[in-house]
């Protein structure tokens, strides 16, 4: 599968960007999570005091609809970060790694939130726990 190479420099550069879209789609996955756990507890209250008339409103079609255009906008924020050639490999705490090259052989640069920089590499079945400086 091809994809994009990325030099320490270019993930530096580009980590602006990805932080302000790690910080959407933070703010977003929460705000489902919270809609979506009202939308439970909604159905679990409602009760069928009477069958329903023809024509009468779904009480819950209003929520549903909403955690619906959140899936999509989530779905969207999440494949903005394939779109640029970064993988987002977790979205709490923000986790993302670059395709890269090392010596001839390809790598993962990485970046965790709350590091300043991008700063760290593994191989691409050494996963998180493999991380080492980059040289």
């Amino acid at each position: 599968m091809e994809h994009k190479l990325f030099t320490l420099s270019e993930a530096n550069a580009l980590l602006p960007q990805l932080r302000e879209d790690l910080r959407r789609l933070q703010d977003t996955t929460a705000q489902f999570e919270r809609l979506y756990v009202e939308y439970q507890k909604a159905r679990e209250n409602y009760k069928h005091d009477s069958a329903p008339v023809n024509g009468s409103d779904d009480p819950f079609f209003e929520l549903e609809s909403k955690l619906d255009f959140m899936k999509m906008e989530t779905d969207l924020l999440i494949e903005n970060f394939t779109r640029k050639g970064v993988l987002l490999k977790m979205i709490n705490p923000g986790l993302i790694d670059f395709p890269a090259e090392l010596n001839g052989e390809e790598i993962l640069i990485c970046w965790k939130e709350g590091e300043e920089s991008v700063s760290h590499y593994h191989g691409w079945q050494d996963g998180f726990a493999g991380r080492k400086p980059f040289p």
